[in-house]
């Protein structure tokens, strides 16, 4: 094989032709340029979030990517929804490939003294409870098909630092990276593979109190080796690798894209002289 066939043959591997691929809260942000991306890559799409008008939006864009799209107004915090959603994409294109677990919420930014057992309980439903049980339906499909599949969760770099006035959102995210890893461990023998992206502070309407915040956005900046926050489809690219062929041997892991964030807390750490004894 010459280097260029084992370059083309490499390319293929990222290709999602014949793919079939779920794509929850896909109406906006992350999920839409994720969503945008796969059926770049080939793949047919299932949008799901709780408005149609959004999810035909970009049901649009999808078709004019040459690809089909299918969109399916759900509220996956309720779990009697997600048999909606499956079967709907079943139904339609027999098979799922590829599922993300993209849609989430932060119901409050506050002190954890002011968080309440409903902003409490909507959040853990909607960024945990859901991912287990969407996850758990479909991959009983990829088992049964017997073709393997995989498996997209979107935590977030909270998971690991948490941000002050987040604390439910970012426990949930923390459990959503452990979540991964227990789901890589069971499913693996199924040839279906698990794995995780972490983003950082992203331009969505999720974290625009983040970043509309100007000494917020200038302290992130300052503390981000490229010195800007990320852009929706700066997440794609992770999401098609974690989706394709190309990740074949990757199962359990979650990348972190925080624009060398943490690599530069870690970094600064190590300038903290540490205390005598």
């Amino acid at each position: 094989m010459t280097e260029e066939e084992k370059f083309e043959s490499l390319a293929r591997k990222f290709r999602l032709d014949g793919k079939v691929a779920i794509v929850t809260g896909g109406s906006r942000g992350i999920g839409r340029a994720i969503a945008l991306g796969l059926a770049e890559a080939g793949a047919d799409i299932v949008l799901t979030s709780r408005k149609l008008p959004d999810l035909e939006a970009v049901a649009g864009e999808v078709t004019s990517l040459g690809r089909k799209a299918l969109p399916v107004a759900a509220n996956i915090r309720h779990l009697e929804e997600h048999d909606t959603v499956v079967k709907a994409a079943l139904d339609e294109f027999g098979k799922i490939d590829v599922l993300v677990n993209n849609a989430g919420t932060n119901v409050v930014y506050s002190s954890l003294f002011d968080m309440d057992e409903k902003a409490w309980d909507v959040t853990m439903a909607l960024n945990l409870k859901s991912v287990f049980f969407l996850s758990q339906k479909v991959a009983a499909h990829m088992r049964d098909r017997g073709q393997g599949g995989s498996i997209v969760n979107i935590s977030s770099d909270s998971g690991y630092r948490p941000y002050p006035g987040m604390s439910a959102y970012s426990i949930s995210k923390c459990a959503v990276r452990h979540l991964t890893a227990v789901f890589a461990q069971e499913l693996g023998q199924y040839s279906i593979r698990c794995n995780c992206i972490a983003p950082s502070v992203t331009r969505t309407r999720l974290s625009q109190a983040l970043w509309d915040d100007a000494d917020n956005l200038r302290r992130k900046e300052m503390n981000t080796s490229l010195g800007r926050i990320a852009e929706p489809i700066e997440m794609a690219g992770a999401a098609l690798y974690l989706a394709s062929d190309a990740s074949s041997y990757m199962t359990g892991q979650t990348m972190l894209i925080d624009g060398g964030e943490y690599s530069m807390i870690q970094d600064a750490l190590k300038t903290i002289p540490r205390q005598q004894a």
